[in-house]
């Protein structure tokens, strides 16, 4: 049972919570090779170092909770790349430990905590189709059952739990099954919190097909999922998505979405100036809906990170300036 949600001295303090930005794709645009069915974990065996930077860079944009390494990190994944279970069990507690340090030297840096309060790791918990490096992440069909979905996720979530994280992010979640797996799998672990994050194909539906509301509402009935929401997936969807889920929970709401850019195929290649370029309007919107957790995922950056965090302050601000006196 969670009785010391770490979250709440931020939305206390400040009314929301900085999440960082995309990591494989930001780690791509700095010249890492990512072409692999290990993704962004790839690195973890490739340049560490890399991936710790990466952190402390969206630490000093903003971010007050940092997504660890291991979104694509599994024991199967590693075996394919013939790594053992002692190997694959330290390169995922790489992940968080990669994380931890870069909070740490963000932390240890007397200016960094002005204004601020001491950032947390979370330990990313990706999708069974994340896996499967098909695309059917982004689809949901996999064909397991509930029992199957928890059975393969197990050992990767005992492994990361270890590791001590402060909490999970179980994201890009793209149908309600494998999202009931993943709630009735952190009763195993009855002491960590989590956040259940799902990646939606339009304005009212997971990638799946399941209604999106319908979805948030089965996952906040845990004790241990502290937040709720999306991640992902156009921004233009955020908003609405965010309206269906403020209807049936009380639990602080999160949104993390794409830049929203077009994917050329045939020249495989993002299609320019089709994103969003400023997130900071945008973050101001999504506050406005509901949402209490606020970052960016895919191709994404600490620039972007930056804005929010900035817009997010300067709306808080004005509130308070505005705010009646007694």
């Amino acid at each position: 049972m969670i009785t010391n949600n770490l979250l709440t001295p931020f939305l206390a303090a400040q009314g929301w919570v900085v999440l960082d930005g995309g990591l494989a794709t930001e780690l791509e645009n700095r010249g890492a090779n990512i072409s692999d069915a290990l993704w962004s974990a790839r690195l973890l065996l490739d340049a560490p170092q890399m991936i710790r930077q990466l952190h402390y860079d969206y630490f000093a944009a903003g971010a007050d909770v940092a997504i660890s390494a291991s979104y694509q990190a599994s024991f199967p994944g590693f075996a394919r790349r013939r790594l053992d279970e002692n190997e694959a069990t330290r390169l995922m507690r790489l992940s968080v430990e990669l994380a931890q340090a870069a909070r740490d030297d963000f932390w240890s840096t007397p200016a960094n905590r002005a204004g601020r309060l001491r950032p947390l790791v979370a330990a990313s918990i990706g999708c069974y189709g994340a896996f499967l490096a098909d695309g059917s992440e982004y689809r949901g069909d996999y064909g397991l059952s509930k029992r199957e979905l928890m059975d393969w996720h197990r050992p990767r979530m005992a492994t990361l739990v270890a590791s001590g994280p402060d909490l999970l992010a179980c994201e890009t979640i793209p149908s309600q099954l494998e999202a009931e797996a993943l709630v009735a799998l952190l009763a195993e672990f009855p002491d960590m919190p989590a956040w259940i994050s799902f990646s939606c194909r339009d304005e009212s539906q997971v990638c799946h097909g399941e209604d999106f509301a319908d979805c948030v509402a089965v996952v906040a009935t845990s004790p241990q999922v502290v937040a709720v929401g999306v991640n992902c997936t156009p921004p233009r969807f955020v908003e609405p998505l965010l309206a269906g889920a403020r209807r049936v929970t009380n639990k602080p709401l999160l949104c993390y979405p794409n830049s929203g850019e077009g994917w050329d195929a045939s020249s495989r290649c993002w299609v320019t100036g089709s994103g969003v370029t400023d997130f900071g309007p945008p973050a101001r919107l999504w506050r406005e809906a509901g949402a209490q957790l606020l970052g960016g995922c895919c191709r994404t950056g600490p620039d972007d990170i930056r804005r929010i965090r900035q817009s997010l302050s300067e709306s808080s601000q004005r509130r308070r300036v505005s705010a009646p006196t007694q």
